[in-house]
C-alpha cells in the first residue's frame, strides 16, 4: 500500500476507535472486496442485506488503496467476502477487531460454472446470517444461477458452431479458465507481464509460430502491452478480455461480462462473409 493510502487508512482506524463506529444494524451489511462478489451477494440477498463493495467496478485490485469509508464499512459489516489476493484484508480486520463472519472464496469465478459455485457459497453464508430467510435466499440464488445456465448454454452452442476446439491460442494465465471452458486449444500460457522478459517473448513467439496460433488472449487488469507484442510477432489477433465487470463497454454485470468476453473471442475467429 502506498504511503498516502496507509495514512488515510490509519486515520480511518483512529476515527472508528474514537467515535465507536459500528454496531448492529436493522439490515445486515455485507462487505465484498470486489464487484464480482458484490454482485453475487446482492443477487442472493436482495433487499435483506446492504452490500458494500470496496474495490470499485473495473478497478485493478492490485493498485487499490483503502479509504476511510472502507474502514467504516468493515466496522459495520456482519459478513466479509474476499478472494485472498487482497493483502490488506487481514490487517484491516485485525486493526478494527471486526467480529464479522468471514468467507474467503478462492479460485476462479470467470466461468459460469465457477460463478455458480461462488453464488452457492455466498448463499450458504447468508443463510447462516439470516436463518429465517433461507427460502428466499435459496430462491434468489436459484434464479441467478438459472440466468448463468442460460448464458452458458448459448455460449457453448456458439463455441461448438465455430469449432473452437480446432483454434490454437496463447492465453494469459488469468483468462485460462474461461478460454478453456469455451473449448479453445491453449498451446501456451504466460503470467503477469512484469515478470516476463524478452526471452519469454521470443520463446512464446516460437511456440506460436510452430502451432500456427490464431489468437493471443490477454487480461485487461494485468496489462496488455506484452500480449500485443506477442500477437504481432506471431501474426495472430490480439484479444483483450476482462476479469471484472465495468472495465469495458457493455459489461455492467458479471453476466454481461461473460457475453462480452465470449463475443470478443468469437468475432476474432468468425468466418468473413463471402469467403
Amino acid at each position: 500500500m502506498k504511503g498516502a493510502g496507509m495514512k488515510k487508512l490509519l486515520l480511518g482506524i483512529m476515527l472508528a476507535a474514537a467515535f465507536g463506529l459500528g454496531g448492529a444494524a436493522a439490515v445486515p451489511t455485507v462487505v465484498a472486496t470486489h464487484a464480482v462478489f458484490g454482485e453475487f451477494a446482492q443477487a442472493v440477498g436482495g433487499d435483506l442485506i446492504n452490500v458494500v463493495t470496496i474495490i470499485p467496478s473495473g478497478f485493478c485490485p492490485a493498485h487499490y488503496d483503502l479509504r476511510p469509508s472502507d474502514v467504516r464499512a468493515v466496522t459495520d459489516a456482519s459478513l466479509l467476502i474476499y478472494s485472498g489476493f487482497e493483502p490488506w484484508m487481514d490487517t484491516l480486520r485485525s486493526a478494527l477487531g471486526s467480529s464479522a463472519k468471514v468467507v474467503q472464496l478462492k479460485g476462479d469465478w470467470n466461468t459460469p460454472d465457477g460463478a455458480a459455485e461462488k453464488v452457492d457459497a455466498i448463499a450458504a453464508a447468508l443463510s447462516e446470517l439470516l436463518p429465517d430467510a433461507q427460502d428466499a435466499l435459496a430462491a434468489n440464488a436459484a434464479a441467478y444461477k438459472a440466468r448463468l445456465a442460460q448464458i452458458a448454454t448459448e455460449l457453448k452452442k456458439r463455441a461448438d458452431e465455430l469449432g473452437t476446439a480446432s483454434i490454437p491460442v496463447i492465453c494469459m494465465q488469468w483468462q485460462v479458465p474461461f478460454v478453456s471452458w469455451l473449448g479453445f486449444d491453449i498451446v501456451a500460457t504466460y503470467g503477469v507481464p512484469e515478470g516476463l522478459s524478452m526471452q519469454d517473448l521470443v520463446r512464446l513467439a516460437r511456440v506460436g509460430k510452430e502451432n500456427r496460433v490464431r489468437l493471443v488472449i490477454d487480461n485487461l487488469q494485468s496489462g496488455i502491452d506484452f500480449g500485443a507484442k506477442l500477437a504481432q510477432e506471431v501474426g495472430a489477433v490480439h484479444v483483450v478480455l476482462s476479469n471484472f465487470p465495468g472495465a469495458m463497454p457493455h459489461t455492467a454485470t458479471v453476466l454481461d461480462l461473460f457475453v462480452r468476453n465470449a463475443d470478443s473471442l468469437f468475432s476474432a475467429i468468425a468466418p468473413i462473409p463471402g469467403e
